[in-house]
């Protein structure tokens, strides 16, 4: 009998959030939604519903962002390389999947909006055993992104700020089909905070 698919959910939390506050005194992953959660909490709980091994990269060991996921019981792991760009995070990201793990999802802490059903239905699309899984809305790619562990390596191999972006451009993508806003509304600005699931 086949051992049981493990897919974990990694949580990319690292970034400065300049565009959002300039002066770098409000970080956008701390500001309240209108649920009540911040962004980052709302974003590990969606993430942590659908995979019970998941974890966060932070860029700095002594933030509010740690603490918040802390009372989630989200796991944390520090990318001292960070401000070098995603990939960088990602890598560190990476390095932590067990070696069981047949797959993961890697998401972005500033897009709270994205549904627990697009997240099943990436897992459920890499269970089935397609490679690389992006979600898609009315035709526009989103995030966050499945992984079958054979792309590790590549993975590995970037750099700078472009994350797995180049990834997805030189390699087959399944695109699926859904029925979620969210895929597309991270948090750039303070008006971004409203959005709440509405185009």
């Amino acid at each position: 009998m086949d051992k049981r698919f493990l897919c974990c959910g990694i949580l990319l939390a690292a970034g400065q959030g300049k565009r959002f506050d300039p002066s770098g005194r409000q970080h956008k992953l701390l500001q309240v939604l209108p649920s009540g959660q911040n962004v980052v909490s709302a974003s590990a709980r969606n993430l942590q519903q659908v995979f019970p091994r998941s974890w966060a990269v932070l860029a700095d060991q002594s933030s509010t962002i740690q603490s918040s996921l802390q009372a989630l019981n989200f796991p944390t792991y520090f990318c001292a390389d960070a401000a070098l760009g995603m990939a960088h995070s990602l890598r560190t990201g990476i390095e932590q999947l067990p070696v069981d793990a047949d797959a993961f999802v890697i998401a972005l802490a500033d897009m709270p909006f994205v549904s627990v059903q697009t997240l099943m239905a990436i897992r459920d699309s890499l269970a089935k055993g397609t490679d690389i899984v992006v979600p898609v809305y009315l035709g526009q790619r989103g995030n966050p992104v499945g992984f079958s562990r054979k792309h590790l390596p590549d993975l590995h191999s970037l750099h700078g700020d472009r994350g797995a972006r180049q990834l997805l451009q030189t390699q087959s993508v399944t695109e699926i089909e859904v029925d979620d806003p969210g895929i597309l509304q991270d948090i750039d600005r303070p008006e971004d905070l409203s959005i709440d699931n509405e185009c």
